[in-house]
């Protein structure tokens, strides 16, 4: 006898929706994400679809209708919580435009709860558009199932980053002329942490003297090799997860 497919299959389609999720709703949806339904992923009524609306977790639907403009589904279940987000925050400088979008990827893969974009004196770009960003993350949590999305926060500059840094809060900075080797720091100073990144050129001298200078700072070394900005970005979130996030959790 053959086995009794999982359901919901594990190929189900994933979308980020606004709430709040409940079953018995119905939820209707046009533009990029009907047609990628109906479309992309061709479904058809009795499909299933899993939702998320960043607040009450990860629901089960059904497609009711599928038209080539619109998709109504129909909320069934909750099939999980919201999840519990590791307190970090990543602080990175911007980067060329399609790094600074692999940041974005793969800070929101690896569990970050919040994203404050930055600009310093060396950052080749100095604008981030918002809509996009809010795009790239969103479809990440997707991808990699998710349930609550990282906030995105608007772009700053670093002086303004440290200005208003907030207490009890770590911030490690990531610095290419040396530090405490990172895990040793991370595991020495646990609790509500961020990692600050550079850019393309690094920071200047004044830029390093002020970070060093603040007084939540703990300076960091990701290795004894130069890491461009997006590696050094992944590396540190990684280690972190791995020392003080939830990789120990699963």
């Amino acid at each position: 006898m053959s086995a009794t497919p999982a359901w919901p299959p594990k190929s189900a389609p994933r979308l980020f929706v606004p709430g709040p999720l409940a079953e018995g709703a119905h939820v209707a949806l046009d533009g990029a994400q009907a047609h990628y339904l109906a479309r992309v992923m061709r479904v058809s009524p009795g499909d299933a679809v899993m939702l998320c609306d960043d607040d009450t977790g990860e629901w089960l639907a059904r497609v009711e209708q599928a038209g080539k403009r619109d998709v109504t589904l129909a909320v069934e279940r909750r099939t999980r919580e919201r999840e519990a987000v590791p307190d970090l925050w990543l602080v990175p400088a911007l980067l060329k435009k399609d790094r600074f979008d692999m940041v974005l990827e793969k800070a929101t893969e690896l569990g970050t709860s919040r994203i404050v974009p930055v600009v310093t004196r060396r950052c080749v770009a100095d604008k981030l558009n918002p809509d996009r960003a809010r795009t790239i993350v969103t479809e990440a949590a997707e991808q990699c199932a998710r349930t609550a999305l990282p906030r995105l926060a608007d772009t700053m500059k670093l002086d303004a980053v440290l200005k208003d840094w907030p207490q009890g809060r770590t911030l490690f900075f990531a610095d290419e002329e040396g530090g405490i080797p990172a895990a040793r720091a991370f595991s020495a100073h646990p609790g509500p942490a961020a990692i600050l990144t550079g850019p393309e050129g690094g920071f200047d001298d004044a830029e390093r003297a002020a970070i060093r200078a603040h007084p939540q700072t703990v300076a960091i070394t990701l290795g004894p090799r130069i890491l461009r900005g997006e590696t050094a970005t992944i590396a540190a979130v990684a280690a972190w997860m791995a020392n003080c996030g939830d990789w120990g959790d699963t």
